[in-house]
């Protein structure tokens, strides 16, 4: 008998094949993932969002998002949280999102959260809490040692990318990438004076998204670097992001902070291509240096590693892709884990059925 999955993703975000985030990536898979194993999967998430199972849709995102707009979506997520199990017998609710903790429902059913950022991004609360049925999980080994003490149940299962549509063969090109969110924590303006540096073309792919501080980020550290050879794509479907992942010589991946994650150095292994990242979070774990890329420590470092990543072998990267980061590997983790936290609920809810059996037989 199939289970009936709520995922919950971030408000004001579309999930999707396209979806630029990395949870809403994980999401997308996961929904897919779902239905194919013949369970029901129910989504809530923006109403431009396209999943396989059934969308709850909750409204999109203005062009420009303020405190108060992130305020009144986690009001509206909650409300339909709360019509959702009123309306479907769900067995388990999947959190995506960093503010899951402002609309969790006051429910027996059980609730996992993956975490998709840092730990110390997330109230410390979240790993103190009393609630019944109520697990963690986090996406990589670093980000799990970097978890605080936690009396809430923590799993792991590592983010996986679809390998076999990500396998595309294509000539490679002269040019660089560097692909995600355009934000400052990304350091994308150090991967284009490292391209400058090596004398490099550059292709930066991404959407801004409609916070101030991501716009002002473009405006002052991105923009000013831009030129014939460094050039910025904006955001880019599936289709588009396969080709250029396929025909670039590498990937460039200048984050500043401990990334937990990271889809995009698994889908460039996937096409084949390199990949030259600071070694910041979970990196090391995907990149092994001097075989499926190199792990540099600032700009000037990561223009030598573009010199020398001609002598990378791409089938290796393709290999190392397959082996560890593959979509189907998470998709059986995270059901195997779906089934044991239903089962391990209704297991309590028998045993309390039975003592209060007990205990009327007994005043009786």
């Amino acid at each position: 008998m199939g289970y009936s999955i709520l995922s919950v993703a971030y408000p004001l975000t579309p999930v999707g094949e396209d979806a630029v985030g990395g949870s809403e990536q994980i999401l997308t898979l996961l929904d897919r993932g779902i239905t194919q194993a013949g369970h029901q999967s129910l989504v809530i998430a923006t109403e431009d969002s396209v999943v396989n199972g059934r969308l709850i849709a909750s409204p999109r995102a203005r062009d420009k998002i303020e405190d108060s707009d992130r305020k009144w979506a986690r009001h509206i997520h909650k409300q339909l949280i709360t019509e959702t199990l009123a309306r479907y017998s769900v067995d388990l609710i999947h959190m995506h999102s960093l503010d899951f903790h402002h609309y969790l429902p006051d429910t027996d059913v059980p609730i996992l959260a993956t975490l998709h950022l840092p730990p110390d991004w997330y109230p410390a609360s979240i790993f103190k809490t009393a609630r019944k049925n109520f697990y963690l999980n986090c996406v990589s080994s670093s980000q799990r040692n970097a978890c605080p003490e936690s009396h809430v149940p923590i799993e792991t299962i590592p983010n996986g990318v679809d390998t076999e549509r990500l396998e595309r063969p294509a000539a490679k090109r002269n040019y660089a990438l560097a692909m995600g969110r355009i934000c400052p924590e990304k350091g994308f303006h150090l991967a284009l004076d490292a391209a400058k540096r090596a004398r490099c073309e550059l292709l930066l792919a991404g959407e801004v998204f409609p916070y101030e501080f991501h716009r002002e980020y473009f405006k002052q550290q991105i923009a000013p670097r831009l030129d014939e050879r460094r050039r910025f794509l904006g955001p880019v479907g599936f289709a588009r992001k396969r080709r250029l992942l396929a025909e670039a010589k590498c990937l460039l991946i200048p984050s500043t902070v401990q990334e937990t994650s990271s889809l995009v150095a698994m889908e460039a292994l996937a096409a084949g291509t390199p990949v030259i990242a600071f070694p910041s979070g979970a990196l090391p774990e995907i990149v092994k240096d001097g075989q499926t890329g190199f792990l540099v420590s600032n700009a000037q470092q990561m223009a030598r590693a573009i010199s020398a990543v001609g002598k990378l072998n791409g089938d290796v990267c393709k290999r190392a892709a397959q082996e560890h980061f593959s979509a189907s590997r998470m998709i059986q983790q995270y059901l195997h884990v779906y089934d044991r936290i239903i089962s391990e609920a209704s297991e309590r809810v028998d045993q309390v059925r039975v003592a209060r059996g007990t205990s009327w037989l007994v005043s009786w």
